[in-house]
C-alpha cells in the first residue's frame, strides 16, 4: 500500500481520495487552505499545516484544485510540494489546466529528481464516486507504470497518452466535445418543445436511434427534469473551453462550435448560472429564445 498526498479535496477530489483510502492506502492531506475533511481524518488520514510536509511524508502526491494558477500555488508557494519532494517521489496533477504550463510545471519538478504526471480525468462527480473515471496520463512510462495502480483505484479507462501536457490536451479535447454535445441536445430539445412535442418523448425517441448518447440519456433527463443541482459546474467548463480556445490561438487554428458553445455559457452566467450544473447549457438557450421546455 501507497503513502499518498491529497490536495484539493472537492467535489471530484473528496470521493476521489476516499477511493483510494478504502483500497487500503495512507493518506497525507494539507490544511494550508482549508480543514481536512473530517469523515476522511476519521478514517486514518493524516492531516499536515501545508503542502510541503505533505510532500515530504507521501510517495504520491496528488492535486486536484481548479485552475492553473491554483496547481502552480500549491506546487511552487514557498511552503509548497516543490518545497518537499525529491528523488523517489511521483507528482501526479489531476486537475484540468493548461497544457503549455504543464509542461513548464513538470519540467521544475523534475528539476527535484521527482517525476510528474499530468492526470486529468473525464466522469465527473458520478465518477469520481464510483471509481469509474476515465483518466488521460502524460509523462514517463515509468513513472505512469508505477502510479497505475492508484489510477485503478480511482478509475476504469486509464490511458498513456504521451509525455508532459498530452494528458492535459486530451482533456481539452474532451472537454470541446461534451460541450458541444451538450449543446446539440439542448438544441434539439428546445427544437422540439417549442414545436409542441413532448421533449421527454422525443428524448425516449431518440435514445433508440444514432442520436443516443451518454448526454441525451444523462443531461437531457437533467435538461427536462430541471435538475441543475452541479455535478460539474458551468464556470469549470467556461475555464477548460477557454484553454482551448487560447490553445488554438497559439495553433492559428479555428474551433468556430467551441465558441459558440462558450458564448451560451457565458449568457448562463450572465444571468445567475456559473455555479449550475453544466447540462443548465439549455437555460442559456432558453434565455434567448424566451421559452422554456418545461413550461418555466
Amino acid at each position: 500500500m501507497a503513502k499518498i498526498g491529497f490536495i484539493g479535496t472537492g467535489i471530484m477530489g473528496h470521493p476521489m481520495a476516499s477511493n483510494l483510502q478504502k483500497a487500503g492506502h495512507s493518506l497525507f492531506l494539507s490544511e494550508h487552505h482549508a480543514s481536512a475533511p473530517a469523515d476522511l481524518v476519521a478514517a486514518g488520514a493524516l492531516a499536515l499545516a501545508n503542502p510541503r510536509e505533505v510532500a515530504q511524508e507521501a510517495e504520491f502526491i496528488i492535486v486536484m484544485v481548479p485552475d492553473t494558477p491554483q496547481v502552480e500555488d500549491v506546487l511552487f508557494r514557498t511552503d509548497g510540494i516543490a518545497a518537499g519532494v525529491g528523488p523517489g517521489k511521483i507528482v501526479i496533477d489531476m486537475s484540468s489546466i493548461s497544457p503549455s504550463a504543464t509542461k513548464a510545471f513538470a519540467a521544475k519538478i523534475n528539476e527535484k529528481g521527482a517525476q510528474y504526471l499530468d492526470a486529468p480525468v473525464s466522469g465527473g462527480e458520478v465518477g469520481a464516486k464510483a471509481a469509474t473515471l476515465s483518466i488521460m496520463v502524460g509523462g514517463d512510462s515509468q513513472a505512469f507504470a508505477r502510479a497505475l495502480p492508484l489510477f485503478q483505484n480511482m478509475g476504469k479507462n486509464i490511458t498513456l497518452v504521451g509525455a508532459n501536457g498530452d494528458g492535459q490536451t486530451a482533456k481539452v479535447a474532451n472537454q470541446i466535445i461534451v460541450a458541444l454535445n451538450i449543446q446539440a441536445v439542448a438544441e434539439a430539445l428546445l427544437f422540439a418543445a417549442k414545436n409542441g412535442a413532448d421533449p421527454a418523448k422525443v428524448r425516449e425517441a431518440l435514445m433508440g436511434g444514432f442520436a443516443s448518447s451518454k448526454i441525451l440519456e444523462v443531461h437531457g433527463e437533467r435538461m427536462i427534469k430541471g435538475t441543475f443541482n452541479p455535478g460539474f459546474r458551468i464556470n469549470l467548463h467556461q475555464k477548460d473551453l477557454n484553454l482551448a480556445l487560447a490553445g488554438a490561438r497559439e495553433l492559428g487554428i479555428n474551433l468556430p462550435n467551441t465558441a459558440n458553445a462558450q458564448q451560451v455559457f457565458s449568457t448562463c452566467a450572465a444571468i445567475g448560472g456559473s455555479e449550475w450544473d453544466h447540462s443548465a447549457l439549455i437555460k442559456g438557450l432558453e434565455h434567448m429564445a424566451n421559452f422554456s421546455i418545461r413550461d418555466e
